[in-house]
């Protein structure tokens, strides 16, 4: 490597093109553009230096033409820009490409020869290669550069904002542990790459509730709460090992999963352990407190095979505990649900429903954060039981999901929604657009696409207006695959919808290449978005990430003013919730749709 030792580090050269100038200043800040050029011509290489000067970009280069030198650079350095020769004794600027790629960095990688024709220079382009510019031709690389580095900059915010979200949503800020999203991706993570290895996965999950904890915070205050809840994690934290997985699921709640476990005498024993960890007396200032758990255990593969199945037996196992007097542990039983002969009953009854014209939809309106009109609909399906009455959708649906009978309730809203929008479009409505949910279940049928195709055949509405909402957990159950799925309903026309984000385990990669539309940020951050600077600091986070990859946000569960009062100052474009409306016949809509055409647009939201 021949660095040149001599360059004024901390400052701009004035150039000509005062914007230019100014562009790369706010890009740069008051320091020179550090340059790696890999080139086996030293002439080349200064004149270079001396052209950028010119032009108002001051250098600080390393001139490498060597693939060692190349890596060893990279190694040693944090590079703005990679500017490189086509061809080199021993080397070309694909080799070198390459070892940027391996090194890992974003850095913008530039080809900048005079010996090279324009199929090799496509070629080069097709591989990762930013931009070609010929040699000598400094009024085109002058640009290039300042849009490589725009380019780097908001890749780099879009990371920043990434990493904030996943600190703010997967870790509780408390008691500094993963919280329940975290916990249940660590667990699912474990549980795939067991079975990959050809494994049976064995493990325990305990569920783990402090008791009579409300009367803590009420007759001492939140601040000791908070207090003893810190020790709580910490004495857990400081029990378990390694191959443990420990987390505060919310509140006073707190899961912890060991792997191999798998036989009642073992987990009891462990049950045991944890409640020796409350032995001793927590304290907060002069006060002395003594508390005990309630610990509910639930077993693999023997209670579920799923994390959020164990997770449920595990909390109907503590429930138990808790009902019992607390201080103890149960190990989960069927026959602790009290209800699994209702659930029988109800599939049963399910099976029947959508012949027997029980099921019906609502819709939600979806509004513009500006005007406060009416822009979209989520459909929403009911169950209406001849004896049992209206069925909450949370009784219902999971048993849909379970007993596989979601693909077939899942196709007739589709194909009801689509043409309920289709009519009212030909009232007048025009610009509408309607939601529909699609499940795990119905995500994972390869019929999803011809089922999609043929409703908006069937209805004749524009694909356009049709928007398909999947959660952010199902599309990285197997994201590789859900990438191709999306694509294929992005082909057809229609729109695609994150729903819940925040609460699931993406990762930025696979969100880039997700082709979706809209982010929805879940209720769940909404709630308490004007009291908890976490979740406002959450809601902030997905709003910017939402702005830098140019997607439309819609904030749910809106339940007062001030919420959406907060929301729009934070430019969330569109709003969802009992503040605007709650869920409505198809009827209720049309005449809302009718009312809302004559009032004038709300502002200042």
């Amino acid at each position: 490597m021949k660095p040149d030792n001599n360059l004024p580090f901390g400052r701009l050269i004035p150039g000509s093109g005062a914007d230019g100038a100014a562009t790369r200043k706010s890009l740069m800040g008051e320091r020179a553009l550090r340059m790696l050029m890999v080139d086996d011509s030293e002439d080349d290489t200064t004149l270079l230096r001396h052209e950028l000067l010119g032009h108002g970009i001051d250098v600080a280069y390393v001139r490498v033409d060597t693939e060692e030198d190349m890596a060893d650079a990279l190694s040693e350095a944090d590079w703005d820009i990679v500017i490189c020769d086509h061809n080199m004794p021993g080397f070309d600027s694909l080799g070198a490409l390459g070892i940027l790629k391996h090194s890992g960095k974003d850095i913008p990688f530039i080809l900048y020869s005079g010996h090279i024709c324009d199929e090799q220079a496509f070629m080069a382009m097709n591989q990762g290669v930013a931009d070609y510019v010929p040699k000598g031709n400094i009024a085109r690389l002058v640009p290039v550069i300042e849009r490589e580095l725009r380019g780097a900059a908001v890749r780099e915010a879009v990371r920043q904002a990434d990493d904030r979200i996943k600190e703010l949503a997967f870790y509780d800020n408390l008691c500094a542990l993963p919280n329940h999203n975290l916990f249940c991706a660590r667990v699912s993570e474990w549980l795939l790459e067991t079975e990959r290895r050809g494994r049976i996965a064995r493990g325990a999950l305990f569920y783990v509730d402090v008791d009579r904890f409300l009367r803590i915070n009420s007759s001492f205050g939140y601040e000791t709460g908070n207090e003893l809840l810190r020790q709580v994690a910490s004495r857990l934290n400081e029990s378990v090992e390694s191959r443990v997985v420990l987390a505060r699921l919310g509140a006073d709640d707190f899961g912890i999963f060991f792997e191999g476990v798998d036989d009642e005498a073992k987990a009891a024993a462990i049950g045991d352990w944890v409640l020796k960890a409350f032995d001793a007396p927590f304290h907060k200032d002069r006060l002395e407190l003594y508390l005990t758990p309630s610990i509910g255990v639930s077993l693999l593969p023997k209670h579920g095979h799923e994390v959020y199945e164990l997770l449920m037996n595990a909390e109907t196992a503590m429930a138990v505990a808790k009902r019992h007097g607390g201080n103890g542990v149960r190990i989960y039983s069927r026959e602790m649900n009290a209800s699994s002969a209702e659930r029988v009953a109800l599939e049963s009854a399910l099976r029947h429903a959508v012949t027997r014209d029980e099921l019906f939809l609502q819709y939600q309106p979806v509004v513009d954060s500006g005007s406060g009109r009416i822009v979209g609909l989520e459909a929403l399906v009911r169950w209406q039981h001849p004896e049992r009455g209206l069925i909450p959708p949370d009784r219902f649906i999971p048993i849909a999901d379970e007993s596989g009978l979601i693909v077939e309730i899942g196709g007739w809203v589709l194909a009801k929604a689509c043409a309920q929008m289709r009519a009212w479009h030909e009232q007048g409505f025009a610009d509408l657009s309607i939601a529909v949910n699609v499940s795990a279940v119905q995500f994972g049928q390869p019929r999803l696409l011809e089922v999609v195709s043929r409703t908006l055949e069937e209805s004749r509405l524009d694909p356009h207006y049709l928007t398909l909402e999947i959660t952010e957990g199902v599309l990285m159950q197997d994201a590789e695959t859900a990438v191709g799925m999306l694509r294929a309903l992005k082909n057809m026309g229609v729109k695609i919808a994150v729903d819940d984000f925040g609460t699931g385990y993406s990762s930025l990669t696979y969100l880039k290449r997700f082709p979706i539309d809209v982010l929805k940020i879940d209720r769940s951050f909404v709630r308490d978005l004007v009291d908890d600077e976490d979740d406002a600091a959450i809601v902030r986070a997905i709003i910017a990430l939402a702005k830098s990859l140019h997607l439309t946000t819609v904030a749910e569960g809106v339940e007062t003013a001030e919420q959406a009062k907060l929301l729009s100052a934070q430019e969330v474009e569109r709003f969802q919730g009992y503040y605007f409306s709650r869920p409505l016949t198809g009827e209720k809509i049309s005449e809302k749709l009718a009312k809302d055409r004559f009032q004038p647009a709300v502002t200042g939201l």
